[in-house]
């Protein structure tokens, strides 16, 4: 480890991969966990978060020692750069890490930070659970019917960056290509276009759904849908579909069978012990969302429909301002809120470090500390349906106690102590 300006905690162990080939890792009980505060509230969410995991830990009789990293605005000031590669090479060489809210300045060279770190680490599963905590207020009447985990793929689709602004030559190239020699006419306008390229490959696909798969499995789920709009883009979304299909064909026996197969063979009773793979129209599942929303147990699908899906099923049990998530890829993890980062809010210590502390959560099971994740979740449920919460949840509830962000990281260690 050579990092020019991030220094290796004296009193923690590395994070080893112990299996190549399934990603287990070896984890010490006190690991070394790169930790990005983030940008905006990410300075008020990402301490909040660390006390709270911390407490955890220590009730579970062990340690994190936290290597602070940095991206984003804190970098800027550090490296004049937005995501050095310092920070990248904690994280691939720690293996497992958790980062607060990023903005990319207009101008800075990035789409996106989130997705340069995804991509550059090629996590290729972004994992979204949406969960309801009792004493959240809802906008739906039975926000406890959602209990749903989506795996959105993260290398792929729109959000591979594949395109060229209207009035450049590039735009034009593809725009010429496509009229001349692909024979595609009468598609698009004169004048100036943006043109945009959606790569779906069986690769990506077929790993992102194997995740999916698997975690049902390993979880006790019954179901995993597979979404997508491939009634209208059936080369893209549509293929994703059949490659998910073809997986199941390939790599599953009897344990895993299709919808069709359950009508076919089973008159829709679902054997016990099966896990049922079926696939959804990605508008339709928007509206079955609110109107089934406890058939849908596991979700597999491309990026942009994933991150439409998760925020339309975060609305129901709560907001984004609860919303964890985490991506996986090649034996790796960096957990992350949902939420962005907000800046107006940043700095005076109000806004809900839930989504981060769940986050967290997420991190914690993933190095196969499940009591002390359990414990985190257990813990912020106790303080949110006692009445002690944020502003964003106070003002929606009768009574209770508005607390500051600190003074809500307090209460759920107060709880994880006495819930130990």
């Amino acid at each position: 480890m050579n990092y020019e300006k991030v220094s290796v905690p004296e009193d923690g162990e590395p994070i080893a991969l112990a299996d190549e080939e399934t990603g287990e890792l070896d984890v010490p009980t006190n690991p070394i966990i790169p930790i990005i505060h983030g940008d905006g509230i990410g300075t008020d969410v990402g301490p909040a978060a660390q006390q709270v995991l911390d407490a955890a830990a220590e009730a579970t009789g062990r340690s994190i020692a936290w290597m602070r990293v940095y991206a984003g605005e804190s970098a800027r000031k550090m490296y004049d750069e937005n995501l050095p590669d310092d920070t990248v090479s904690a994280i691939r060489e720690h293996r497992v890490a958790i980062k607060g809210p990023l903005t990319t300045p207009v101008g800075a060279g990035f789409r996106s930070l989130n997705v340069a770190l995804r991509q550059t680490l090629d996590m290729y599963a972004n994992v979204r659970p949406t969960y309801h905590l009792d004493g959240v207020p809802s906008p739906v009447t039975t926000p406890e019917a959602m209990d749903m985990i989506t795996f959105r793929e993260n290398t792929e689709d729109v959000y591979a960056g594949v395109e060229w602004e209207a009035g450049t030559e590039g735009a034009e190239q593809v725009r010429t290509f496509l009229e001349d020699d692909m024979a595609i006419a009468d598609v698009i306008h004169d004048g100036p276009v943006g043109i945009g390229i959606k790569p779906i490959s069986e690769f990506g696909s077929k790993r992102l759904i194997r995740e999916a798969i698997d975690y049902a499995l390993a979880n006790d789920r019954d179901t995993v849908t597979l979404v997508h709009k491939g009634n209208i883009m059936k080369f893209t979304e549509g293929a994703f579909r059949d490659w998910g299909y073809e997986l199941v064909d390939e790599e599953y026996g009897d344990d895993v069978i299709t919808e069709a197969e359950l009508w076919d063979d089973h008159d829709g009773d679902q054997p016990e012990g099966t896990l049922v793979v079926n696939d959804r129209i990605a508008d339709n599942m928007l509206q079955q969302l609110l109107t089934r929303t406890d058939e849908y147990e596991v979700i597999a699908t491309m990026n942009l429909n994933g991150d439409y899906m998760s925020d339309a099923a975060g609305a129901q049990i709560g907001g984004l301002g609860i919303a964890p998530g985490a991506n996986f890829g090649h034996g790796r993890c960096l957990a992350e809120p949902v939420h962005g980062s907000a800046p107006k809010y940043a700095g005076e210590d109000k806004v809900n470090p839930t989504a981060m502390i769940l986050s967290g959560r997420e991190m914690l099971d993933y190095l196969g500390w499940s009591d002390a994740a359990d414990l985190v979740r257990d813990a912020v449920e106790t303080t949110i349906s006692s009445g002690r919460v944020t502003y964003d949840l106070h003002r929606q509830i009768d009574g209770g106690e508005k607390l500051a962000t600190s003074e809500f990281a307090d209460a759920v260690v107060e709880n994880i102590e006495s819930l130990a």
